[in-house]
């Protein structure tokens, strides 16, 4: 898939809603070679989606040995509202907390009380994280208006050829 393609998928307006939300799904594949997907909290940057975890985390060595990763943004209703994002995780190890992570948690609802008592004990809970940078290099939306998954938008088409014939 070329940038400028990725660019003109992740430009759309529900792409940017999408890249607004908390939580984003991971895939990978773990060091056993069994498939992972966790949820975890990220930012857009307008290039790249980063994520932060722990040091100690175990996806940590899986993506060293395999940076290859799939990414899911979606929504709760019906008709979902699907991003599907491909790319390379690229890991850097930071002291302190990335500020990423903490405007990753900004999105849920806390008073300014709760905010600091929250940022206190990240504080106190991590000496650094890895910051888990992905840039796209492959890009799909999907909203079931304009867009479909391509085996439905494949049948879509065999049914039109079924009806031409």
């Amino acid at each position: 898939m070329q940038q400028s393609e990725i660019t003109e998928v992740l430009n759309r307006p529900m792409s940017q809603e999408l890249l607004a939300r908390d939580l984003v799904r991971l895939a990978y594949v773990a060091k056993d070679g069994t498939p992972r997907a966790v949820p975890i909290g990220f930012v857009w940057n307008g290039s790249e989606i980063v994520m932060c975890t722990p040091t100690n985390a175990p996806k940590l060595s899986a993506l060293r040995a395999n940076p290859s990763i799939a990414l899911t943004i979606d929504t709760e209703v019906h008709p979902p509202k699907i991003l599907l994002i491909r790319g390379r995780a690229e890991l850097d190890v930071v002291e302190g907390i990335p500020e990423e992570f903490l405007q990753s948690n900004g999105a849920y609802t806390m008073t300014p009380e709760q905010r600091v008592e929250w940022e206190a004990e990240v504080r106190s809970l991590y000496d650094g994280m890895v910051r888990i940078v992905v840039t796209p290099t492959w890009a799909k939306l999907i909203d079931f208006e304009t867009t479909l998954p391509s085996a439905v938008e494949e049948l879509v088409r065999r049914r039109e050829e079924r009806k031409c014939a």
